[in-house]
C-alpha cells in the first residue's frame, strides 16, 4: 500500500488550550478515508483502543490512543459514540501547536505507525489585522 496523508486545522479543543475534559483530537465517523487509515477498532467491544506510535520532525517518538468511545451502544443511557486520538498533549505542547495550527498526519493504511507535522498558518500579511480560521475537519491530502 502507499502512503496516505491527512490534515486538520486544530481547534482549541484539539491543542487543549479549551480546558476542556474532552482532550484530543477527534476523529468524525463520516470521515470514512480517515477512518479506514487509521487502525480497525472492534465496536462489539466497550470502547476499544490501540497504541499509535508516532514520529515527530524533530526525531521524537510519540504514543497515542486511538480510542472508540461508545458507551451509546453498551450501557444505559450512554451517550457517547466518537472516536478521538488522545494523550496527545505533551506533544501538542512541544511542537508549539495552537488553534489555528494545522496537523498533518501521514503513514501507511492501518499501520498504526504515523508521522506527524504542526504547521503554522500563513501570515496574512498584515501580522496586526485580525485573521479568521476557517473549520474544516480533516482533509485528505492526495
Amino acid at each position: 500500500m502507499s502512503e496516505q496523508s491527512f490534515l486538520k486545522v486544530l481547534t482549541a479543543n484539539d491543542t487543549g488550550a479549551s480546558g476542556g475534559h474532552q482532550a484530543g483530537v477527534h476523529i468524525p465517523k463520516t470521515q470514512k478515508e480517515l477512518v479506514g487509515f487509521l487502525p480497525e477498532l472492534d465496536g462489539r467491544i466497550k470502547n476499544p483502543s490501540v497504541w499509535l506510535v508516532c514520529h515527530d520532525d524533530a526525531g521524537g517518538t510519540w504514543q497515542f490512543r486511538y480510542i472508540y468511545y461508545n458507551n451509546k451502544h453498551h450501557d444505559v443511557g450512554g451517550t457517547r459514540d466518537e472516536y478521538r486520538i488522545t494523550h496527545m498533549t505533551g506533544f501538542m505542547r512541544s511542537a508549539g501547536a495552537r488553534p489555528g495550527h494545522v496537523l498533518t498526519i501521514s503513514g501507511e493504511p492501518r499501520s498504526g505507525v504515523l508521522k506527524l507535522r504542526v504547521l503554522s498558518p500563513e501570515p496574512a500579511g498584515d501580522d496586526k489585522a485580525p485573521r479568521r480560521i476557517r473549520l474544516r475537519g480533516w482533509q485528505r491530502v492526495f
